[in-house]
């Protein structure tokens, strides 16, 4: 009791209240909780209220979260994840990573940093928030459309490009001698450190786990927390960041029959922990600093925000996506990453870069990652509008123009199927073994691609541009399928179709009551919500099992179905 009235116990509740009611915040604002916590540091920190007298008590707790986060980030690693997400994650992520890291080095020299500082500065800004990001997907059911799938490849390359760049770049602040050397040094110890990694993964610690696993379950999470803070204290005895050594010890354990097992017991811990982190983060930005240097902060911003959009945009491009999924891309991955704090507080450790240099990019992450919920909620209308200067058009029809091939469709009393993701392969399934006529548009080209090898007619193309709606026959069609996950989308798609056939029977998916009564004044025959679907379905097996019979069953699922339904 009389450590909680110590000056350590005090800061600790401070912190923690804080950020409940940091994250309260940000929820009330359908902001990521990550936001809430930096605000809660910057408000509670030395340049805030200088509530906290014991900043460094907390961040050594926060290195915690960091190896935690990082050990977690090596157990949920999948080599499958990898390669389905395809050449665009794998290739694309690693040029838009130097791409960017080569732009953030030459305005690392234009402010005149050195060299080495400039070096470093360019890769923690090409670094992207996998939080951020992977929750604004989450709430606006975009995981599985083309510029969804393209964001979290492209993410997941980065977060795996971090551990590399802790091993090479605090080699840069090295005395000034031969920096091929004092790098080769340190990638001969990340080698060892591996190798003898490696040979405890395979050899000792699946044994060690199941021998715990089989006495308690308390010793299992006991012994995981164990082996992720050892292998983070190995690493840090050979001069590499205990983050690495986390990671790779779980990425290790990842590839044993206890790594879901391990990731679940951790993560609260991790979610605790990582809350001191960004905590401790906000507690480390210097607002004086950043309102006496606001000018050289939002240059920094400024360059982010256009520069690291444009790579990131041009990249899906390259690879054969729209103008749209490319635009959305840059958009979703224009602001500084959690991890580049990581690396960030590495390159400070090792005296890479300066305390101003730090400073900067604290700041200008926290100013990005509050920017971007609101850029990708607006993205949709301002790709709009974009889209109709004369050199987006262009780029526009670029990737609209093979659709020649289907002017002189003869198809017709069938169904158009305008789909992001992995709904179209359902309906396309059901559709054939019936042998219904049918078309599918869609941005994804593995999709397309996927279904002309089935000699299935499908349209690459979005589908809100009216003139891709011309090419599917509407005007003969029997019913319009919109499974889009972005409202925006379908609602785009349901006026234009409804220009070109104002009879047309269309089904349209949507997430809530109010988008439901929109498209239903719209004139959409049917709206289907896809967790009021699933609720109906897992409330059918539960009847199912308490004995009543099918009729009962339907006629209580029509019953609830139709209430539903917006009037």
């Amino acid at each position: 009791m009389e450590e909680l009235g110590s000056s350590f116990g005090l800061d600790l509740i401070i912190v923690l209240v804080a950020a409940v009611l940091a994250g309260l915040l940000a929820r009330r604002f359908k902001l990521p909780l990550l936001l809430g916590y930096l605000g809660a540091g910057i408000a509670i920190g030395p340049n805030g209220f200088g509530l906290v007298q014991s900043p460094g008590v907390i961040e050594s707790m926060a290195t915690v979260g960091v190896i935690l986060l990082l050990f977690t980030l090596g157990l949920d690693f999948s080599l499958d994840e990898l390669k389905r997400v395809g050449r665009v994650a794998v290739l694309g992520g690693l040029i838009q990573i130097i791409v960017t890291a080569g732009f953030g080095f030459l305005l690392g020299r234009s402010l005149g940093w050195d060299i080495n500082a400039s070096i470093f500065f360019g890769f923690m800004v090409s670094l992207s928030s996998t939080l951020i990001v992977l929750k604004i997907l989450m709430d606006r059911g975009e995981m599985e459309a083309p510029h969804g799938r393209v964001m979290l490849g492209i993410l997941l390359v980065q977060d795996i490009c971090l551990i590399p760049l802790m091993i090479i770049l605090p080699a840069l602040g090295g005395d000034g001698g031969d920096i091929g050397f004092t790098m080769g040094i340190a990638f001969a110890k990340a080698t060892a450190f591996i190798l003898a990694m490696f040979a405890l993964g395979f050899w000792v610690f699946p044994r060690l786990l199941g021998r715990v696993a089989s006495h308690s379950h308390e010793l299992f999470l006991l012994s995981v927390i164990t082996l992720s803070l050892g292998a983070a204290m190995g690493a840090t005895a050979l001069g590499l960041s205990p983050a690495v050594g986390a990671f790779i010890a779980g990425l290790l354990i990842g590839q044993s029959m206890y790594a879901k097992q391990a990731l679940a017991d951790i993560i609260p811990l991790r979610d605790i922990f990582g809350a001191l982190f960004f905590v401790s983060l906000g507690m480390l930005a210097n607002l004086n600093f950043a309102v006496e240097n606001m000018g050289l902060v939002l240059l920094v911003v400024a360059f982010l925000v256009v520069i690291k959009s444009l790579v990131a945009g041009v990249v899906p491009w390259l690879f054969g996506y729209t103008f749209q999924t490319s635009f959305t891309t840059g958009i979703g991955l224009m602001q500084i990453g959690e991890f580049s704090f990581v690396l960030a507080g590495v390159g400070l450790a090792a005296s890479v870069i300066t305390d101003s240099i730090y400073a900067i990019t604290i700041s200008a992450a926290v100013i990005t990652m509050i920017i971007t919920p609101f850029a990708l909620s607006f993205s949709g209308a301002a790709y709009r509008k974009v889209s109709q200067w004369p050199l987006a058009s262009k780029l526009v029809s670029l990737r609209t123009s093979g659709q020649t091939e289907y002017k002189d469709l003869d198809i017709s009393n069938h169904a158009v199927i305008c789909s992001q993701g992995g709904v179209a392969k359902t309906l396309t399934r059901v559709m054939s073994r019936r042998n219904f006529p049918f078309l599918v548009i869609d941005l994804d080209p593995q999709t397309i691609a996927e279904l002309r090898r089935q000699k299935a007619p499908a349209i690459y193309g979005d589908a809100a541009n009216p003139e891709i709606l011309k090419f599917a026959r509407l005007d003969k069609a029997r019913l319009l399928i919109c499974a889009m996950p972005g409202f925006a989308d379908t609602e785009q798609v349901v006026k234009n179709a409804r220009k070109i056939n104002s009879r047309l029977d269309i089904v349209a998916r949507v997430t809530s009551d109010m988008q439901a009564e929109k498209l239903k004044k719209m004139g959409v025959s049917e709206v289907v919500q896809p967790e009021f679907e699933v609720g109906l379905e897992l409330s059918r097996h539960a009847m199912h099992r308490f004995g009543m019979t099918t009729i009962e069953i339907q006629y209580i699922l029509n019953s609830l179905r139709n209430m539903g339904k917006p009037e």
